[in-house]
């Protein structure tokens, strides 16, 4: 699965064209068609014009079939094997079931664990490419946390900056401008938390 057609097919169910979602949304024609043609990875701030233009959140703007979204093919979190005789249960998220989404230049990838149907909690496990920035992340009321799995992360919140390694956590204000940079040569992977969310989150 694609955010192109993700996209598409949102837009078409509210029987928009691009130049009215384009207007909406505050972007261009052009990014908004190469989107959905797949030529085109959108940053967050791009995902979240577009996600509020269309009246959905992020994670019902990519889908809740497990796979990648991006300009990659769909690929289930762990080749799409289940435990045998798994039950659905609504607090439960299988990791074969996890949405993914990969965003901006550098690629960041972040898979939502969130169960289905949460509503005040939003955890996610995001993956920081060696050389990666996450300098586009969406703000709001409400607070934002984390723990950092593996690797090395400089997160800077306002004017401050935290050098983070494996085992560290942190938490703030979600309201203040807040960025995530990988300066190592080392892939990172940040268990990502958002508590009172808005709508576009």
């Amino acid at each position: 699965m694609r955010i192109g057609i993700r996209l598409r097919a949102l837009r078409a169910e509210l029987g928009l064209t691009i130049p009215a979602l384009a207007a909406k949304a505050g972007l261009s024609a052009g990014l908004i068609s190469q989107i959905e043609r797949g030529q085109a990875n959108p940053s967050m701030r791009t995902i979240q014009r577009l996600t509020m233009a269309l009246g959905v959140n992020l994670w019902a703007f990519i889908g809740e079939a497990g796979g990648e979204v991006g300009n990659g093919a769909a690929a289930p979190a762990n080749g799409g094997a289940e435990p045998r005789g798994a039950e659905m249960l609504p607090f439960v998220r299988r990791r074969a079931e996890r949405p993914r989404v990969v965003v901006g230049k550098s690629r960041m990838v972040k898979e939502l664990l969130s169960p289905r149907g949460e509503r005040g909690l939003r955890f996610m496990m995001v993956t920081l490419p060696p050389g990666g920035t996450a300098d586009e992340m969406l703000t709001g009321p409400g607070e934002k946390g984390g723990y950092v799995v593996s690797g090395r992360v400089a997160l800077t919140v306002g004017e401050r900056q935290a050098d983070l390694a494996e085992g560290d956590s942190f938490q703030f204000d979600s309201r203040h401008p807040h960025s995530l940079a990988n300066h190592s040569a080392q892939a990172a992977t940040v268990i990502w938390i958002i508590s009172i969310l808005e709508p576009h989150l």
